[in-house]
């Protein structure tokens, strides 16, 4: 079993910039690779970035150029760097762990991850 905890969520004006951490507890000897997604008000939960064990990544379309996913092994830490936010990017951020495809970078399918943090708010105003 692994816990997921994220934090660093808030508000932001548009274009500004928020730094979301996913502390991973439990056992997390084992390798996996972590994802971050988003769920906005009445919308599905949908893909964001992903960093495999072997710190590949992998991003959506929408967050490419602004976005940038990193791991901290030694503090069972992954991180999420976002820049340049517009108001479309509100949404609850959610971290998540794949424990079986550890080494692919494109999963993009929340059934695929096998553990979830609870979620953080962002909110970025126009």
């Amino acid at each position: 079993q692994v816990e997921l905890v994220e934090s660093g969520g808030g508000l932001v004006q548009a274009g500004g910039s928020l730094r979301l951490s996913c502390a991973a507890s439990g056992r997390t000897d084992s390798s996996y690779a972590m994802g971050w997604f988003r769920q906005a008000p009445g919308k599905e939960r949908e893909f964001v970035a992903r960093i495999t064990t072997w710190s590949r990544t992998y991003y959506a379309s929408s967050v490419r150029g602004r976005f940038t996913i990193s791991r901290d092994n030694a503090k069972n830490t992954v991180y999420l760097q976002m820049d340049s936010l517009k108001p479309e990017d509100t949404a609850v951020y959610y971290c998540a762990a794949d424990r079986h495809r550890s080494t692919i970078a494109v999963v993009t399918s929340p059934p695929d991850y096998d553990y979830w943090g609870q979620g953080t708010q962002v909110s970025v105003s126009s």
